[in-house]
C-alpha cells in the first residue's frame, strides 16, 4: 500500500466528487482515485455537480474550471456552502494566475494544470490546512506550457491562424509549424 492510500484509509470520510466535461478523463481519474481509496462520484456538467453536492455534500472534490454549461468556481461556492471543510482541488488546461487566485479565494486548496497525475491529485487533497501541497512529481514541461498557451489563444480565436498569430505576436508560418506538431511531454 502507497503512502498515499494509506492516508486515505485512515481518513474518516472519503467521499470525492470529480467533474470533468472530458468523459474520459473524468473516468481514468475517478477510476484510478477509487483504486486509492475515495468514494468517487462523477459527473460532467455544473448543474450535475450542484446537484450532487445538494443530494450528499463531499469531503473533497476535484473540480474542471472550465465547463461547458459554466465554471468550476461555482460548484466550489456550493460545496462551501453545504460543507465548510471541504477540501477542492481546482484541474484547468488552461492556468493563469488571475484564475489560480480567483480558485483559491473561492475556496479552493490548489490548482493543478491538466493533465494532472492522480498521485498529485490525491496528494493536494490530503495536504494539511494552511500547509502547501508538496511540488508534483512530474511537471508540465516548459515547452508542454507554452504548447497548452497556444492552444487556448488558437481556440478563443476561432481556429484562426492570423488572428492567433497577431495575438501572440508570432509570424503566422511559425505558428502554423508549430500546431502542426504533436505536443510536446
Amino acid at each position: 500500500m502507497t503512502d498515499v492510500a494509506a492516508a486515505i484509509a485512515a481518513l474518516p470520510e472519503k467521499t470525492l466528487l470529480v467533474l470533468d466535461d472530458d468523459g474520459p478523463l473524468r473516468t481514468r481519474l475517478g477510476r484510478a482515485l477509487e483504486s486509492r481509496g475515495f468514494e468517487v462520484t462523477l459527473v460532467g456538467s455544473v448543474a450535475e455537480a450542484v446537484q450532487a453536492v445538494k443530494l450528499k455534500a463531499p469531503a473533497f472534490a476535484v473540480l474542471d474550471l472550465r465547463l461547458e454549461d459554466g465554471n468550476g468556481l461555482q460548484v466550489v461556492e456550493a460545496i462551501q456552502a453545504e460543507r465548510p471543510d471541504a477540501r477542492v482541488v481546482m484541474l484547468t488546461g488552461y492556468g493563469n494566475i488571475a484564475t489560480a487566485v480567483a480558485a483559491v479565494k473561492a475556496g479552493a486548496v490548489d490548482y493543478l494544470s491538466k493533465p494532472a497525475d492522480a498521485d498529485d491529485v490525491a496528494r493536494a487533497l490530503l495536504a494539511a490546512s494552511g500547509q502547501a501541497p508538496p511540488p508534483p512529481e512530474n511537471p508540465m514541461s516548459a515547452d508542454r506550457v507554452r504548447w497548452e498557451h497556444i492552444q487556448r489563444v488558437y481556440e478563443l480565436c476561432g481556429h484562426n491562424i492570423s488572428e492567433t498569430a497577431r495575438r501572440l505576436n508570432m509570424h503566422r508560418r511559425t505558428l502554423q509549424r508549430i500546431l502542426a506538431k504533436r505536443a510536446p511531454r
